[in-house]
């Protein structure tokens, strides 16, 4: 089936993120959560990065002061979600710059925008952080066009421009020109 949940956890166990894949109530999805929380803020550094919960397995990583955990089913890889995680944070790090929790916790949209990018149904969608980072750098210039239409901000020519240039490329590789 592939991931079933994402979730970025702070290590005094504050829930910076949380991406669902499969259906769940809310009670359960808050069960999951605590659970989850306490199993993995209770492991010490130096033990293994995977972990078996109900019927699921649990793939974490830390990163400074955030875990990131996925959750994935029985059959599944978890060398291939442990991967999954670490392009996740590189893409973030090159995204805000070396990442770190604040930007998680005041930029959180953004941070959902890649994993939507990464992630589509709990599986694998871009590969490529370049993509994935084209595609950010796209809505980054869209939403400062639309502040500067609604009077919030200056127009950008050059971010203006910069789009006209992407769209243009990304229409020369779809057609073969």
């Amino acid at each position: 089936m592939g991931i079933k949940y994402v979730l970025l956890v702070s290590r005094q166990g504050k829930v910076r993120l949380a991406k669902w894949f499969s259906t769940l109530g809310l009670k359960e999805k808050a069960k999951i959560v605590k659970d989850v929380t306490q199993m993995v803020l209770a492991r010490r550094a130096r033990l293994c990065n995977f972990l078996e919960y109900r019927d699921t397995k649990l793939v974490y990583r830390r990163y400074a002061s955030l875990f990131f955990i996925a959750g994935i089913g029985t059959d599944d890889n978890e060398l291939i979600a442990l991967e999954i995680i670490h392009r996740y944070v590189e893409i973030l790090d090159q995204y805000f710059g070396n990442v770190c929790e604040l930007d998680l916790i005041f930029n959180f949209q953004k941070a959902y925008f890649v994993l939507d990018e990464l992630l589509l149904a709990g599986e694998m969608q871009e590969p490529s952080k370049k993509a994935v980072l084209r595609v950010m750098s796209q809505q980054d210039i869209i939403e400062e066009n639309e502040n500067a239409e609604r009077g919030w901000g200056d127009v950008n020519i050059e971010s203006v421009a910069r789009s006209l240039q992407l769209y243009a490329q990304e229409a020369r590789q779809s057609f073969g020109v």
